[in-house]
């Protein structure tokens, strides 16, 4: 497998989002990645936050060589800024999130910091005839949060005509969702690998883009992993209760404010 490279031309693409220091969950995508066949990789940005030791996840994107496009964790860590960027407006949350913050700055190499300063903001290829563009949260704004229940079609449609593209492909909510309009648009949410996706199940997701009969194909897919040995290694390293809570029953403890409506009742808090 290989990275997704600016300009290039692909069929069928492994795109992971969110990964938050979840090493296990990333060396268990990237393998399932490999048996489905993908020819590249994509990790849609925050590399850290949530979960334990941060610095070994680089080794496992570094080994296979997956592109990163630079999320508001990556973007803060590298440039020594004194929060994560998450764009959290509960007081609650943003306590979580500095705790979260402050530890995945401690925790990473000035090496792997110096790598994230060279991510860019968002990478630009094809899947067969169809423009795709990848970013973490929008293309107009890193921190933009994009919900299936609260983004409308045509604000996708005016972000795809504006920045000239027919898929947008992010990340940020650490919630799995697409639509699709017109002539081949899409915009795609490929969930994040460092949590749950509030559902009550301990896998995590990636998304595999491919090209089927010259359209955009996406399969959302579900990762289990040793999440009970991650929540050792949470606790070992003395992280919130309430991270540990998530990783064991799927369930979000925090983060919660920032859930539309709709979202937020599917969860269990």
């Amino acid at each position: 497998m290989i990275g997704v490279e600016a300009g290039g031309t692909y069929t069928k693409v492994a795109a992971f989002g969110g990964v938050y220091s979840n090493h296990l969950a990333l060396g268990a995508a990237i393998d399932d990645a490999l048996s489905r066949g993908a020819e590249a990789a994509i990790c849609l940005g925050d590399l850290g936050a949530f979960g334990p030791n941060p610095d070994k996840v680089f080794p496992l994107l570094r080994e296979h060589g997956v592109s990163v496009v630079r999320g508001n964790y990556d973007d803060s860590i590298a440039r020594g800024l004194e929060d994560c960027q998450c764009g959290y407006t509960d007081p609650r949350d943003n306590h979580y999130a500095r705790l979260s913050y402050q530890y995945t700055f401690q925790n990473t190499s000035p090496k792997n910091r110096s790598w994230m300063a060279t991510f860019p903001e968002e990478i630009r290829f094809r899947m067969g005839a169809l423009d795709v563009l990848a970013c973490h949260g929008s293309p107009r704004q890193t921190n933009e949060f994009l919900w299936d229940s609260a983004t409308p079609t045509h604000f996708l449609d005016k972000l795809a005509q504006d920045f000239d593209t027919d898929v947008i492909v992010g990340t940020h909510t650490g919630v799995h969702w697409m639509r699709r309009w017109g002539d081949h648009r899409a915009y795609v949410n490929v969930g994040a690998l460092g949590r749950p996706a509030n559902d009550g199940r301990t896998d995590v997701w990636y998304a595999m883009l491919e090209v089927v009969d010259g359209d955009l194909a996406v399969d959302f897919v579900p990762i289990g992993y040793d999440h009970a040995a991650l929540a050792i290694e949470m606790r070992d390293e003395e992280l919130p209760e309430e991270f540990v809570e998530t990783i064991l029953t799927g369930w979000w403890t925090t983060c919660l404010e920032i859930l539309p409506g709709k979202e937020r009742a599917a969860g269990r808090f």
